[in-house]
């Protein structure tokens, strides 16, 4: 029951994708090294370890089988934004990852999810699209298209904030910021432009601040259940910053996935539940 958990912890639903086909066999942000081999059994274990972790920690881990040919389906997060049960599927930029998007589509639809909509703009769901309990977080600059904003929040039905990515190595949103409960948030400020970090300061004036040290190994690219935080093992100062604010880090090691971008939030897509008299619960299963 969640009243046996800390403070703050809710039970998560997760979508996960194994890497089984993980692969850097092409270039499309800065951390992809067509020099650098990929230990394929190395990447799976550390997929594992995350996957099980989640449980352990007493969330529920749903899979999508991964396709050959798709070496980056593994990251999840890109695969859709959901919000009170609603999909939205995403479009990706590059096409090396288009195919990506009809597949998690159709694992939505298939699995109990009667509202899944296909965005006419470029949206790479999770990693451009971060839920706090009011807002909808949407980065652009690199990847999702600053115009399919306006059409997610008719969608969702909530607030979508745009935020401005200045740097290419955190090329989506999901690398610069972690949402932490409903309230907070951590980020990068040298992630953003001006404009950006005026309107974080000013929606989240009690934010963690990340140093550009702990950004560059992915610290923020991390996973809260409003309780324990899932980061990079190597972003200390962060984690001593959330153990000082009341979170528990739990730090993990997802440096071969890091080959292609990608960590802990990017292997992992959130499915939140409808709202049902006023309460989140999700649909059973078609």
């Amino acid at each position: 029951m969640v009243e046996e958990h800390p403070r703050g912890f809710r039970k998560r639903r997760y979508l996960m994708c194994p890497p089984v086909h993980f692969d850097v066999t092409y270039s499309i942000n800065p951390w992809m090294d067509l020099s650098k081999p990929v230990d394929q059994e190395l990447a799976l274990a550390q997929w594992e370890d995350l996957r099980d972790l989640y449980v352990e920690l007493g969330h529920t881990v749903e899979l999508i089988d991964p396709l050959p040919g798709l070496p980056d389906m593994v990251f999840a997060a890109n695969g859709a934004t959901v919000v009170d049960g609603r999909v939205l599927a995403a479009r990706f930029r590059n096409e090396e990852r288009a195919a990506e998007g009809p597949a998690y589509a159709e694992w939505f639809r298939a699995n109990g999810f009667p509202e899944v909509h296909e965005s006419g703009h470029v949206n790479e769901g999770e990693g451009d699209y971060l839920v706090t309990g009011r807002w909808v977080l949407a980065g652009c600059g690199f990847r999702s298209d600053p115009a399919g904003h306006r059409a997610a929040q008719e969608f969702f039905g909530r607030p979508v904030v745009s935020l401005t990515l200045t740097d290419p190595r955190y090329y989506h949103l999901d690398t610069a910021l972690a949402v932490l409960d409903d309230d907070r948030i951590m980020y990068n400020p040298s992630a953003f432009s001006p404009g950006s970090r005026a309107v974080l300061r000013e929606l989240f004036p009690d934010a963690l601040l990340a140093s550009d040290a702990d950004a560059a190994v992915f610290g923020l690219n991390a996973v809260s259940d409003g309780h324990h935080v899932v980061l990079a093992q190597a972003a200390t100062g962060l984690t001593e910053q959330l153990r000082a604010h009341g979170f528990q880090p739990i730090g993990v090691d997802m440096s071969e996935l890091m080959k292609a971008g990608g960590g802990v939030k990017c292997c992992t897509l959130e499915l939140r539940p409808p709202l049902t008299a006023g309460r989140p619960m999700f649909a059973a299963p078609a």
